[in-house]
C-alpha cells in the first residue's frame, strides 16, 4: 500500500479509502468484518463512514458493524484513521426530524458526536466530518462546538463532504480568523472520469486550503467498472444512475468507447478508473465501497497500476475535464 498526508495535516493515510455504506444494507456483519481484516492487512489505513449509513430504519448501524470490529481487537482502532459524517436526520426514512436532531447546530454536533462514539465503541474520532452545508448555522457556531470536541479529545481534525468551493473558502477563513482552529482539512467530493466537474472550483479551492480531496463514487455507480462488458456477458446489469446514463445513446457510445480502449491497453475499467484518479492533483485517495472480498482485491491492484501518457492522453478525449479554472468558465 501506498500513503500520504491528508492534506496539510501530519496524518499519514492510504491512497485507497475503505469505504463502509455497504455494511448492513448489502454486506452482513460477518462479512463486513472479513473485508476490514483483508483491508487492514492489505495497508488501507483510512476507514469511512457516517452516522445515518444502515438506512431506512436500521440508520447507525453501520457505525455499530464498525464497533464490533473495534470490540474485537484492540489493534483493529489503534491502527485506523476513522472518518465518521454529521448532518443527516437520524430518525426512520419517512418520519420528521425532531427539532435539532439534524445538521450542524452545536446541539445536535454535541448530541451526533457522543452517539457516534458509542455506536463505534472508541472514545475518538480522527476526522469528523459535516455531510453536507447548513445554510443556516454560522460557522462561528459550528467551529465553537468544534474546538470543544476538540478540547475534549472526542475528536482530532474536521473535513467536509459535497461542500461547494466558496463554502470551502468561508469555513476556512472563518476558522482562520477565531484562531486556534485549524478548519477543515479534506473535502469529499463526487469526483471521477465521468463527473469531472469538481475540476472547476472544489477541487482549486481544496488545494488553496491543504485540504485533501477524497472522491466518493469513482466508479460513477458501477458506470466505469465495465458495465457494457459485463451486461454482454450475463453478469450484473446495471442499475441506478449508470443504468439512467445507459439509457442516452451517446452516453452509451462514451461509455462503450471507454471500454475498448481500455480492452486494447489490457486494463480493467474499474481499476483504470481508480488509478486514473490517483494520477489527480489534490487527490488523497478515492473512497472503495466493496460488497465483497474480490472487489477489495481489484481496488487493490488499482494503487499498483501505472498508466501509460497515451491511455492518459485516450482518457481526456473520451472524458475531456472543463479545463484549468477560471478560464473554464471565465473566457
Amino acid at each position: 500500500m501506498k500513503y500520504t498526508q491528508l492534506g496539510r495535516t501530519g496524518l499519514k493515510v492510504s491512497r485507497l479509502v475503505l469505504g463502509t455504506m455497504n455494511f448492513g444494507p448489502q454486506t452482513d456483519e460477518a462479512d463486513s468484518h472479513a473485508i476490514m481484516d483483508a483491508a487492514l492487512d492489505a495497508g488501507i489505513n483510512f476507514f469511512d463512514t457516517a452516522n445515518v449509513y444502515g438506512w431506512g430504519e436500521n440508520k447507525g448501524r453501520t457505525e455499530e458493524i464498525i464497533g464490533n470490529w473495534f470490540a474485537k481487537s484492540p489493534v483493529h482502532r489503534d491502527k485506523v484513521v476513522l472518518a465518521t459524517k454529521v448532518y443527516g436526520n437520524m430518525a426512520a426514512d419517512g418520519d420528521d426530524a425532531w427539532p435539532n436532531h439534524d445538521k450542524l447546530s452545536a446541539l445536535n454536533i454535541r448530541r451526533a458526536v457522543d452517539a457516534s462514539l458509542k455506536r463505534l465503541q472508541t472514545d475518538y474520532i480522527d476526522v469528523y466530518q459535516f455531510h453536507h452545508v447548513d445554510r443556516r448555522t454560522p460557522f462561528e457556531e459550528i467551529w465553537q462546538a468544534i474546538d470543544t470536541l476538540v478540547a475534549q479529545g472526542k475528536i482530532l481534525y474536521v473535513g467536509s463532504s459535497n461542500f461547494p468551493g466558496y463554502k470551502i473558502a468561508q469555513a476556512n477563513e472563518i476558522a482562520a480568523r477565531r484562531g486556534g482552529t485549524i478548519g477543515l482539512v479534506s473535502e469529499q467530493c463526487l469526483y471521477n472520469l465521468a463527473e469531472r466537474r469538481a475540476e472547476m472550483e472544489v477541487i482549486p479551492a481544496a488545494q488553496e486550503y491543504g485540504l485533501g480531496v477524497i472522491p466518493w463514487s469513482p466508479l460513477q455507480g458501477g458506470l466505469l467498472g465495465g458495465v457494457i462488458k459485463k451486461e454482454i456477458s450475463g453478469g450484473r446489469r446495471a442499475s441506478g444512475r449508470a443504468a439512467d446514463t445507459l439509457a442516452n445513446p451517446t452516453s452509451r457510445a462514451q461509455i462503450q468507447a471507454y471500454e475498448d480502449l481500455l480492452d486494447k491497453h489490457g486494463v480493467e475499467p474499474g481499476e483504470a478508473a481508480l488509478a486514473w484518479l490517483l494520477t489527480r492533483p489534490g487527490v488523497t485517495g478515492p473512497i472503495v465501497g466493496p460488497r465483497t472480498g474480490e472487489q477489495l482485491d481489484s481496488a487493490l491492484r488499482a494503487v499498483e497500476l501505472e498508466l501509460s501518457e497515451e491511455l492518459l492522453a485516450g482518457l481526456d478525449e473520451i472524458f475531456p475535464g472543463p479545463g484549468p479554472s477560471p478560464e473554464a468558465f471565465a473566457w
